[in-house]
């Protein structure tokens, strides 16, 4: 079981890594909103025009889907379309917290923290 305080660190990290963060619902963004990260996408456009954008602005960016069955498939889709455009997708996060914390929604982020404290 991790503590607090690496939990925390690791956001800090993803927060200073200064790039934009994939979520797939509104839920998910206010979540890591709720950390001071800013610059999140929402999957409620077509894919090509979230990884389009993307790729134009950054170099860098970070998937957080679910760990559930379509959260997963569209990490391999995003993925995929997104190195295909040269983007590098950083992924210590996402496997950090799907390997070290029992943490399987972005949205219970904030939830599973306090539980934490």
């Amino acid at each position: 079981m991790i503590s607090y305080d690496e939990l925390l660190e690791e956001i800090e990290k993803m927060k200073d890594a200064d790039c934009p963060v994939i979520v797939e619902g509104k839920k998910d963004k206010k979540s890591l909103e709720t950390f001071g990260i800013r610059t999140i996408f929402t999957l409620d456009k077509p894919l090509y025009s979230i990884v389009e954008k993307i790729a134009y602005n950054h170099r860098k960016c970070i998937i957080l889907t679910d760990l559930d069955k379509k959260g997963r498939q569209l990490y391999r889709k995003i993925n995929a379309d997104l190195s295909t455009h040269g983007v590098h997708v950083d992924n210590r996060f996402r496997e950090f917290l799907f390997r070290k914390t029992k943490l399987r929604q972005i949205e219970g982020l904030e939830r599973y923290l306090g539980r934490l404290e």
